[in-house]
């Protein structure tokens, strides 16, 4: 199926603990994204990036919640760029960046299918649950946040981006990949009720069957799937350019296969490609992972 796609830059790393990941952006398009799914046969637009101030021109303001403010202002510009996206029939593609950015990304979604009386589902690839809350979160740092202010829970500004209150339903909110939740964190998951398809699962039942479970839940009742794709949800043996990397994760032909099932539903509406720092990165193999894997989340196949 030919697409129209929406690749939106957002070069910010307010929400993550290292500097790097405004990089990622500029990584992905040196490794070739946008040529890469025009071979396929879509139809590509590159937009703008997003006027995003540096963190050595802002202050910390609340420990608890690093640069919440501008986070937030940014994010609710992204809900806008999102809903435009839809709304002219394109599939948007959001380049991070640090993960904080999917609190404005499927913010923007989630309202652009509730104006048609929709949902959307939502399946989470990541080594982390990213459900902290200022209350709850070691670090402050608030990429370890988003999912948990998609629920509802955190932080009014973030909580309440695009419309008041959560933007998704547990019961179609899927994490795939996850090996490193905090303590306090698996309070908030177990309150919230979402499916966490951790490492172990995916070891003892496959990738297949994980996979298969998640897009089957996360498409039950509704409109389609936002896929937020963090890179450190990959080994870091074969995607090194992260900024936390956790041992242990999603190999090669796992994450292909991921993509190859999830493109042939024909469900996926929008998505997040988060957290590629190339200062980490060894000649931007990272980047060009990438670049191969959302090919195949876009229909390129082996035959």
């Amino acid at each position: 199926m030919k697409r129209i796609i929406h690749i939106h830059g957002v070069p910010m790393d307010l929400g993550a603990n290292l500097r790097g990941v405004d990089m990622g952006p500029s990584a992905l398009r040196i490794a070739g994204l946008v040529p890469a799914l025009e071979k396929l046969g879509h139809q590509v637009s590159d937009h703008d990036e997003l006027g995003i101030r540096s963190r050595v021109a802002l202050q910390v303001k609340d420990t608890t919640a690093k640069y919440v403010d501008e986070i937030a202002l940014i994010c609710g510009r992204l809900c806008g760029e999102a809903e435009r996206s839809l709304a002219a029939g394109a599939c948007p593609v959001f380049l991070g960046g640090d993960h904080s950015i999917a609190t404005g990304t499927i913010a923007g979604v989630s309202r652009h299918f509730a104006e048609q009386n929709e949902k959307v589902g939502l399946i989470w690839f990541d080594a982390h649950a990213d459900m902290n809350t200022p209350e709850t979160s070691p670090s402050g740092n608030v990429h370890g946040m988003p999912l948990a202010t998609l629920l509802g829970y955190g932080v009014g500004a973030l909580v309440n981006v695009g419309a008041p209150g959560p933007k998704v339903d547990p019961a179609n909110v899927f994490v795939i990949g996850a090996r490193d939740i905090d303590d306090h964190e698996r309070d908030i998951i177990a309150k919230a009720g979402v499916k966490i398809f951790s490492m172990k699962e995916i070891d003892l039942v496959g990738m297949a069957e994980v996979t298969r479970r998640a897009i089957e839940g996360a498409s039950r009742g509704t409109a389609g799937i936002h896929l937020s794709f963090d890179i450190d949800g990959l080994d870091p043996e074969i995607a090194p350019g992260v900024g936390t990397p956790v041992r242990g994760g999603i190999n090669y032909r796992e994450a292909h296969l991921f993509m190859e099932l999830l493109a042939d539903t024909g469900l996926l509406t929008s998505m997040d490609v988060v957290e590629l720092n190339p200062v980490r990165d060894v000649a931007n193999r990272t980047a060009e992972l990438v670049v191969h894997l959302l090919q195949s989340a876009f229909g390129r196949r082996i035959l």
